[in-house]
């Protein structure tokens, strides 16, 4: 039986998430994380597209994206391919990177664009790698707290932050804020 076939919104953002094969980690250094975010860089250069946010985990990533030209399949595929190829190479092995064909799900809605920018950005948290989602150095969220410099030129905040008013600073206190309201509850839901 033959895979489903995705369909693709140009218009739409989608929630990705790939995971390492036997949930192995994708990143064992710090050359594994910038790599990774170079080959997005290349991939963009080829086929732009727009992340609203991004965390890279140990053993998989978040993507947050949006493809307006070309499928998301066609971008994921780059992606992954080019990541693979050069995790191979590096540790010199064969074979299958990426466990399956990566999750994806569009965000038909604002409150939905909020719910997965905080998500990916809490994933860390949650996790338990870090203790506070300003903690992971591999991830969007110093962009919308506003102590990073300039983002790399495919990441999109505005396509969350129109969603608060105010002027800029004001944006990204509020998403902050609706940031730390969504990890308290999750934490109370813990107890």
């Amino acid at each position: 039986m033959g895979r489903i076939k995705r369909r693709w919104d140009k218009e739409s953002y989608y929630h990705i998430v790939c995971r390492g094969n036997r949930r192995d980690p994708l990143y064992y250094d710090t050359g594994d994380f910038l790599t990774f975010l170079y080959i997005l860089h290349q991939v963009y250069e080829k086929i732009p597209f727009e992340l609203a946010s991004y965390c890279l985990m140990t053993n998989h990533y978040h993507l947050q994206l949006k493809s307006p030209n070309e499928p998301i399949w066609k971008v994921m595929s780059l992606i992954n391919k080019r990541y693979a190829d050069y995790y191979n190479t590096k540790y010199h092995l064969t074979g299958h990177v990426f466990e399956k064909r990566y999750f994806s799900k569009r965000i038909e809605t604002t409150e939905g664009m909020i719910a997965v920018s905080c998500y990916i950005h809490l994933n860390p948290v949650e996790a338990r790698m870090v203790e506070n989602p300003e903690d992971c150095i591999w991830s969007s969220y110093a962009y919308y707290k506003g102590t990073a410099p300039a983002p790399y030129v495919y990441v999109n905040r505005d396509a969350v932050l129109k969603s608060f008013l105010g002027n800029i600073t004001e944006k990204e206190r509020k998403y902050c804020e609706e940031l730390m309201t969504r990890r308290n509850k999750e934490e109370v839901r813990e107890e």
